[in-house]
């Protein structure tokens, strides 16, 4: 059973855990170091986890192939692309349906400037993160986001003023 979900930088896909193996040491150790280092050799990651080439390899397809594995990036420093304005929104919509959670969903998924939305529960529905250049850049994507919306929406923004931490890291018990 494969389930397939989009966020803003594509498709990835969702796996049942009843179709994933369970991880072992190895699995764990592997994960461990390609999270900190995603463009390690096959041959170093091997030796690393004191395999050989091939196993060590076949191990890292098949949890790419059941998506334990998602994807490869490369971290950019956001100022060297101008994008300097940190920004959290949240938004709490006046209608709650599945139909109206479908439609925002679609309207949000392919903003570029929105770097992660989270549907949450709590006081507002929708926490979004967006990353841009200066404050006029905000104020039009945020009047871009409430006009797309379905429902009326009431919104809260969030400017940081410092980045303490930022991580992809996943701690992996091994």
């Amino acid at each position: 059973m494969l389930y397939q979900c989009f966020f803003s930088g594509g498709p990835f896909f969702l796996i049942a855990k009843s179709e994933m193996r369970d991880l072992d040491r190895i699995d764990l150790k592997i994960l461990d170091i390609l999270q900190r280092e995603g463009r390690i050799s096959v041959t170093e990651l091997a030796e690393r986890v004191s395999l050989s080439a091939t196993p060590c390899s076949d191990r890292v397809k098949r949890m790419e192939r059941e998506g334990v594995i998602t994807g490869y990036h490369a971290r950019v420093n956001p100022a060297a692309l101008g994008k300097n304005l940190l920004v959290f929104l949240e938004i709490k919509l006046s209608a709650k349906s599945g139909d109206v959670f479908d439609k925002v969903k679609k309207e949000l998924l392919y903003v570029p400037e929105v770097m992660e939305c989270h549907l949450v529960s709590g006081d507002f529905d929708y926490l979004v993160k967006a990353r841009l250049t200066e404050m006029n850049e905000y104020r039009r994507l945020l009047g871009e986001i409430l006009k797309r919306l379905p429902a009326s929406a009431e919104s809260r923004s969030y400017v940081v003023m410092e980045e303490i931490k930022e991580t992809l890291y996943l701690p992996v018990d091994r």
